[in-house]
């Protein structure tokens, strides 16, 4: 088997879940990662798991006022260099070519480190030279491996919550993962930057926002949950869900009975409707019942019809 990552192992055993740190990896001629396969990827995945938007814009970009792109999914990515666009491809586990590597990418880890990992996933990021991913953040341990050229990732620690409240944690698919951003969080931040066969380890929840450079680039986000990720995720929904029927609530650890007691409820809530989600169209009506039509957004994205 292939070793794809290099970790400096003292690093990893003090810093994983803990704080940010570089890695370095050995896939940036890897066939899976060529323009041409991401079209045929993105061709064939599941419409809902394509965003994509203009990259000309701030890290403090509002997202009903993020301009579109005037070209098909493939459009895009075939002309990458020179149409200024931001493009994820998520869910690329769901493809077994995909679900492989990622397996053998977390397998290095896990031996490594004896991490916990669960829900594992991968996000396939294409960008136009000088564009920006706005301030987010992302509710799951995360990798992100530069294959093709430069980025710069700023990231901040929220453990005070000054930059990010509870209440912008919670996760609801009408909730756009873009947060408000002010300049003065910069000192705040710390840069890496990625060049082809770099990569950093972001922790749960820490913010951050991602420029790149003078080309454009491709890079995966390979990410997991702990048991204790999945447990802290629930909550967070389940509080978004109490927040859109007019109950806000506490966030996590101010009341631990009723942390559990929603927690539970939650769990057995998406234990009922998972199978129904399995289906593209399924998951696109109960996104919409449950949380109105800004969970479909990017359906608007495309200048294709394929919903």
């Amino acid at each position: 088997m292939m070793q794809y990552l290099q970790f400096d192992r003292v690093i990893l055993a003090n810093k994983l879940l803990r704080e940010p740190f570089s890695v370095k990896h050995t896939l940036a001629d890897h066939r899976l990662f060529s323009l041409r396969r991401l079209v045929e990827l993105a061709n064939s995945i599941d419409r809902d798991r394509v965003e994509y938007s203009s990259g000309k814009v701030q890290p403090n970009q509002k997202i009903e006022e993020t301009p579109k792109i005037d070209l098909g999914i493939a459009e895009t990515i075939e002309n990458i260099e020179n149409c200024d666009a931001w493009m994820v491809i998520k869910n690329v586990e769901t493809v077994p070519e995909y679900r492989g590597f990622l397996e053998e990418c977390l397998s290095e880890v896990a031996d490594e480190n004896g991490a916990d990992m669960d829900d594992f996933q991968g996000f396939i990021f294409v960008s136009s030279a000088n564009t920006v991913t706005p301030f987010h953040v992302d509710a799951e341990e995360n990798i992100l491996l530069q294959i093709r050229g430069q980025k710069f990732m700023h990231v901040f620690n929220n453990e005070d919550r000054a930059l990010v409240r509870d209440q912008d944690m919670e996760i609801s698919p009408s909730n756009h993962r873009n947060r408000s951003y002010r300049p003065e969080f910069e000192k705040r931040a710390k840069v890496f930057e990625l060049n082809p066969g770099d990569g950093v380890y972001v922790p749960y929840l820490w913010p951050h926002w991602v420029r790149t450079g003078d080309e454009h680039c491709i890079s995966i986000a390979i990410t997991w949950k702990t048991p204790q990720v999945l447990r802290n995720n629930k909550l967070l929904a389940a509080n978004a869900l109490f927040r859109k029927i007019g109950m806000p609530q506490s966030g996590p650890g101010a009341y631990p009975l009723w942390d559990s007691v929603k927690v539970t409820v939650y769990g057995l809530a998406r234990v009922m409707v998972e199978p129904l989600r399995k289906s593209e169209q399924m998951r696109k009506w109960l996104r919409g019942l449950l949380f109105g039509r800004k969970a479909n957004y990017y359906y608007q994205d495309s200048v294709e019809s394929r919903d």
